[in-house]
């Protein structure tokens, strides 16, 4: 005899946390909302996960309709599952992250009615985000703090060729705090994979500044290194 099993009714969301960088700022991409609960608030391009799609299809659907944004590398990053997060019932949602270069990617704009709007904002005046959006915020972006140490993911938000000012620039903004410039400069070039490019900065009006490309061949040689040097214990 066959036995029933009971059914589970399940509701989750994804939300993105989408970094990149512009004129010295880092900035968030942000959505105004257009329908209860919190309908006019500011928050992160987020929705429901429909019942016939995976958690990673509807993270690049959801962000695809809510800001125009396709095929982004995104990560997972955490899971928020407080019991009250959301005021219809029990939701528990998935958070993405991923940091892209702001410059020459296409205007963000929604393709759908569940958001008015999509723009970036700073991240050092962020208001109030709608949900526990502004706890979700603050864990991507102590988790893009904590990578900056161990991995290159600076260079995902700079220009493909950058001045070593622009880097700092970068540095500074996530870190929120000011670097000296003498070893900040003598402290990345040590490391051995910047290139230095036979050019420099145009259409400044300033002294214009040598441009730079990360070398993510010679960065993954050195990191094997180090890492066959860390489990021979040199």
């Amino acid at each position: 005899m066959e036995v029933k099993l009971p059914t589970f009714d399940s509701v989750f969301s994804i939300d993105c946390v989408i970094f990149g960088f512009e004129a010295g700022e880092l900035k968030i991409l942000l959505i105004e909302r257009n329908e209860e609960p919190f309908k006019d608030w500011l928050a992160l391009p987020g929705y429901i996960v429909e019942q016939d799609e995976s958690i990673d299809n509807a993270a690049e659907r959801i962000l695809y309709e809510l800001t125009g944004l396709r095929d982004l590398h995104m990560q997972q990053f955490h899971t928020f599952g407080e019991v009250n997060r959301h005021p219809q019932g029990r939701v528990i949602t998935v958070a993405y992250y991923a940091l892209i270069r702001i410059n020459g990617q296409k205007e963000v704009k929604p393709v759908t009615q569940y958001a008015k709007s999509a723009f970036w904002h700073p991240v050092n005046d962020l208001p109030k985000l709608a949900f526990d959006h502004s706890e979700i915020f603050t864990t991507g972006f102590n988790k893009i703090k904590r990578r900056l140490n161990y991995q290159p993911i600076a260079f995902e938000l700079l220009p493909e060729k950058f001045t070593l000012t622009q880097l700092q620039s970068l540095y500074e903004a996530v870190m929120n705090k000011k670097l000296d410039k003498r070893n900040f400069r003598k402290k990345m070039l040590s490391y051995g994979f910047l290139k230095e490019l036979d050019e420099k900065q145009k259409g400044v009006s300033y002294r214009a500044a040598k441009l730079y490309k990360f070398d993510r061949r010679k960065y993954t040689k050195i990191f094997q290194n180090d890492l066959i040097a860390d489990k021979a214990g040199v």
